[in-house]
């Protein structure tokens, strides 16, 4: 028997049996949304078409579904038509016969085997696409508006708006991808269901080790022995009084210029430290092991306080003893993308930036103050701001709000962008919900460990000596000499 001959005997029962109502649905399903999905390629490639988020849910994620089932029901359809003629005795022992010499024949198995080879291209692409799309900070971000808005908010703005979750959420590697994959189809449930936290934890038991995404753009030991910092803070005088510190951070890591620093001391080669945290954010550090110059490990232990309790954020539940864990770039850095300031740094900052005129009168205590209120919701918070410095000045200085209404409304701009950008009522995050542990004016911080009592069986104790991380330069100085020393003024 020739190809030929062969090729049509093995086409008879598919072309017989697939003249069915789940057979023909399926090739509708599968036709409809491969022209769906090749005419929105062309408009994304070509045209640069920017997807809705929740376009693009369809178009990478459902569409792609819908084609791969329609090709799902063309088998079964084909199948389902068998069972039902075997069942009724119907069954042809011979298939009728189809004329391979017919030019409707030949032209009809051209058309199967052409769309056959595109189906494959379609799928392959779609499968591509959508696992592109998942990976996608517009994904992340904005797909699940309400429950990740407080996070996306945050990344817009921060250092890491350019850099894709994933590369840091889930790194290089087949096995943290798919367990990430795994992980998300619990938050698709959750977030079906409503069943999802709020505010949602920060997920510090479930990152993948610093050094193996942090350290993939960063290298600790590489950096330089000395950062001079200048912070500017205002006061809440009628003036806003400007009080400026100054200071050399000694963030050396070892390896580059200088000496070893903060980032020598704790992110070494060798795992210098490790340590036990009594609640699940970190946040009680009750052990520690140091491995000195020499090699020696010390232990120190924090005193038993019962009645001591996690920083804002902390959850209480205990951590079992073996979890012994090493430092990394996250242990410090725990928001380095998702970071939420409070209202007097906020405000300060917009003073020293100029997006807030200083020339105000009490502009900062004012902002603060109408920071600090708690709102039902975002929309009374951006009336009542503004309403709150607007009354503000057109009572107490009447000349000003009449000769600098526009700084006034720009004040109030800035302070609402403030409001928004940190604080989000529906997810129950406001001031202070995410514990920062970069430094220790906010929150415990370095003084997790650095507190003068995590102490050694011999009495030695991590230090708490200023100078062991920094050298204060100033300190709220109206006009530091420094600055003028160094050039700076």
């Amino acid at each position: 028997m020739s190809l030929g001959e062969q090729l049509r005997v093995w086409f008879r029962p598919a072309a017989y049996l697939g003249t069915n109502p789940i057979t023909l649905a399926g090739a509708v399903l599968t036709t409809s949304s491969a022209i769906t999905l090749i005419l929105f390629w062309i408009f994304s490639i070509f045209l640069g078409g920017n997807v809705n988020p929740y376009l693009g849910l369809l178009l990478f994620l459902i569409l792609p579904g819908v084609f791969v089932f329609g090709l799902v029901l063309i088998p079964v359809g084909a199948l389902w038509k068998r069972h039902n003629l075997v069942q009724a005795g119907e069954i042809p022992k011979i298939y009728p016969r189809f004329d391979f010499t017919s030019r409707i024949v030949r032209h009809a198995l051209g058309w199967v085997a052409g769309l056959t080879v595109l189906n494959v291209v379609i799928f392959a692409a779609a499968s591509y696409q959508g696992v592109e799309y998942m990976d996608s900070a517009k994904f992340c971000g904005q797909t699940c508006h309400t429950v990740m808005q407080p996070e996306f908010t945050a990344y817009q703005s921060s250092p890491h708006q350019h850099v894709a979750c994933v590369q840091c959420h889930i790194g290089p590697g087949a096995d943290w991808f798919v367990r990430s994959k795994l992980s998300g189809v619990r938050q698709v449930f959750a977030v079906t269901f409503h069943t999802y936290d709020r505010p949602i934890p920060s997920p510090v038991q479930q990152l993948r080790p610093a050094r193996e995404t942090c350290e993939q753009c960063h290298w600790p030991q590489m950096f330089t022995s000395d950062k001079l910092i200048v912070r500017r803070k205002f006061s809440d005088d009628e003036k806003n009084s400007e009080l400026t510190t100054v200071l050399l951070l000694k963030i050396g890591g070892g390896a580059g210029i200088g000496g070893v620093g903060i980032h020598g001391r704790h992110l070494n080669a060798g795992s210098r430290i490790r340590y036990i945290a009594a609640d699940r954010q970190r946040q009680v550090i009750s052990e520690v092991f140091y491995t000195d110059d020499s090699g020696k490990q010390v232990d120190f232990r924090a005193p038993a306080d019962p009645k001591q309790k996690p920083a804002s954020g902390g959850d209480t539940q205990t951590v079992e003893r073996t979890e012994v864990r090493i430092m990394d770039c996250v242990d410090c850095h725990n928001r380095p993308t998702h970071t939420y300031q409070l209202p007097d740094a906020a405000v300060d900052q917009a003073l020293s930036d100029g997006r807030i005129n200083p020339d105000l009168p009490f502009v900062k205590k004012e902002a603060v103050k109408a920071l600090k209120v708690s709102y039902p919701d975002r929309d009374t918070a951006a009336k009542e701001i503004a309403a709150d410095l607007e009354d503000f000045y057109r009572a107490s200085y009447p000349v000003v709000y009449r000769e600098k209404r526009n700084a006034v409304d720009a004040a109030a701009g800035v302070v609402q962008g403030i409001y928004f950008r940190n604080i989000f009522p529906t997810m129950n995050v406001g001031w202070g919900t995410y514990p920062n542990n970069l430094g220790h004016m906010d929150f415990p911080g370095c003084f997790r460990c650095h507190d003068g009592n995590h102490t050694a069986a011999g009495g030695r104790t991590i230090t708490n000596d200023c100078d062991a991380c920094h050298k204060l330069l100033a300190i709220d100085e109206a006009d530091p000499k420094v600055l003028a020393d160094l050039g700076m003024k």
